[in-house]
């Protein structure tokens, strides 16, 4: 028994040794992701919080688009006569009207409202319909780049890609066809991960660049005209 502890208590000062010569020597153990804050870059808060539960929208937005990647819905982009697809199921669109429920907004809503106040900048919309119009990525790009603040679409400008952003691609025929919210998880060069559902297994990864990026948009709710933005009703 003695001798049990004895070389226990020996590998705890060689693990102890070792972490202190790493200190001194400015090695470091290599994560499978950084975070900004490795880059000195700042996280951007968010001015609003809009369902007033202390935490800021950028960072609910993350959270909620995060809550879906870990929940894994099926990808199925069936018609639902309800609007919204069961907890299980999703497509890319999905991810983000979920983000938007958890920091208190109603997507779905506050699209179905544009859509109907301004049907000429929805081309793609001949008959409303608010059971899909709002899981539709043409619908919620005219959405973003109206209310939205427009940012960078090169993923190498890495201080300007912020946790709870939006990003949006288009395929090899330019129309668009992917969405997602920008992580605050980055690559060792700083690049962000993209939450996103594209039926991948892992729903947080190291997208940009994998797609045409058409879009990147920070959703700032205090410039926008207050008729808009709708709250979540459970």
């Amino acid at each position: 028994m003695k001798e049990g502890r004895t070389r226990a208590a020996a590998f705890a000062h060689a693990l102890l040794l070792f972490a202190l010569c790493l200190a001194l020597s400015g090695c470091a153990i290599d994560l499978p992701y950084h975070s900004g804050e490795d880059f000195g870059i700042p996280t951007a808060v968010s001015p609003v919080d809009f369902d007033g539960d202390g935490t800021d929208d950028y960072r609910e937005l993350l959270l909620g688009a995060r809550r879906d990647a870990r929940n894994k819905p099926t990808y199925d982009d069936r018609y639902w006569e309800e609007g919204y697809p069961p907890e299980d199921i999703g497509v890319c669109a999905d991810v983000i009207w979920r983000a938007f429920r958890e920091a208190g907004y109603d997507l779905r809503a506050m699209v179905d409202r544009d859509v109907r106040l301004r049907p000429a900048a929805y081309p793609h919309v001949t008959t409303p319909d608010d059971n899909i119009d709002f899981r539709r990525v043409v619908n919620l790009e005219v959405f973003f780049r109206t209310y939205g603040i427009s940012l960078t679409c090169d993923p190498s400008e890495i201080e300007e890609w912020q946790p709870g952003d939006v990003v949006i691609f288009a395929n090899s025929a330019g129309r668009y066809s992917h969405i997602g919210v920008i992580s605050d998880r980055r690559t060792a060069k700083g690049v962000t991960y993209v939450i996103h559902n594209g039926g991948q297994e892992e729903r947080e990864e190291n997208f940009l660049g994998k797609m045409r990026i058409a879009g990147h948009y920070r959703f700032d709710a205090s410039r926008i005209d207050p008729d808009l933005l709708i709250p979540w009703e459970d």
